[in-house]
């Protein structure tokens, strides 16, 4: 069976500015010895083996070395409790990667599956301002960043970067805090990407 989603997506990590994890397909560590990093999904569209995902939003959390692709990333997944029982195993399995697309290429990397929970999630995007709060596990707020020397004001993005999506705006993180499957950590002040995604398989 085929599927799609496609939506709006921002994430927020430890990293100072534009993480070199991102940017360079994992191949540059972080700025930091691990990796601590939240990535909220808001689907806007989407239908997965046939049901209706469009909607609902997913969060992904992980802690991982400073150089990603070693592997053994702690990961877990926070669903939106909007979803029905099948909405919920369809997203997972897409976020999961067990259906192919981009998460499935991280599959190998993931050395912990700390679990799925169902929260109350809150996502909310106005212009370049980013918003997510999960129950009381994750609340971050980013902005993407314009640079007071581009006189277009159109921010700065980075291209090419492949995952989530090809072009991403760089940001900063107002709040970043996240308390969940045995990951705390804030790192308001630090970076953050944002883009509109679209996947299939």
């Amino acid at each position: 069976m085929s599927w799609h989603v496609e939506g709006t997506y921002f994430e927020n990590c430890n990293c100072d500015m534009v993480c070199p994890c991102s940017t360079s397909g994992l191949t540059a560590p972080a700025d930091n010895d691990r990796c601590n990093v939240a990535l909220a999904f808001h689907v806007d569209t989407g239908e997965v083996n046939g049901v209706d995902v469009g909607g609902l939003t997913v969060c992904v959390v992980a802690d991982t070395p400073a150089l990603m692709s070693d592997g053994g990333w702690k990961l877990g997944v926070l669903m939106d409790a909007a979803a029905s029982p099948e909405q919920a195993e369809a997203l997972g399995a897409v976020f999961g990667g067990q259906l192919g697309g981009p998460m499935e290429g991280l599959t190998p990397l993931i050395g912990e599956m700390a679990g799925m929970e169902s929260l109350e999630i809150a996502y909310t995007e106005d212009g370049r301002s980013h918003q997510v709060r999960v129950g009381s596990a994750v609340d971050l707020a980013v902005e993407d960043f314009v640079s007071p020397m581009d006189a277009t004001g159109l921010g700065v993005k980075v291209s090419g970067v492949g995952f989530p999506a090809d072009t991403l705006a760089a940001g900063t993180a107002s709040t970043a805090r996240v308390d969940v499957f045995g990951m705390t950590w804030d790192n308001a002040g630090k970076n953050s990407f944002s883009a509109p995604f679209a996947w299939s398989a």
